[in-house]
């Protein structure tokens, strides 16, 4: 064994296109430090960034993927991160301060996504 451990290079796309990344991550990492890594290296140009890990979903393969889980338990067979790997990010729309109520708190919900997937029809 060359004692080299495994690594994943994932590049993230922000909702207007633009790319952080590539970086390699071992497969023991989860995904909250994804997301802690994508609001560190946040464009500072950008107005109204992420705060938090809660703040940002990120999608792979069309699937969301849940903070506490690894990088390993979040392959498949879909899913191989084989290869330069393309993670999109979504951003939790912010909140005005204005709203008030049950209406803050369902509008705090709502995500923006940057792209639509489409899937093939199979018939």
């Amino acid at each position: 064994m060359s004692g080299v451990q495994e690594q994943f290079e994932i590049k993230f796309r922000l909702p207007d296109g633009i790319d952080i990344g590539p970086r390699r991550f071992p497969p023991a990492s989860t995904v909250a430090t994804l997301k802690e890594t994508i609001i560190a290296q946040w464009p500072k140009d950008k107005e109204k960034g992420p705060r938090t890990v809660n703040d940002l979903k990120l999608i792979n393969a069309g699937k969301i993927l849940e903070n506490n889980k690894t990088l390993s338990e979040c392959k498949s067979p879909i899913c191989d991160f084989s290869g330069m790997t393309t993670m999109h990010v979504v951003v939790r729309a912010p909140t005005s301060s204005k709203q008030s109520g049950k209406r803050a708190a369902t509008k705090a919900k709502g995500f923006r996504f940057s792209s639509i997937f489409m899937l093939p029809r199979v018939t």
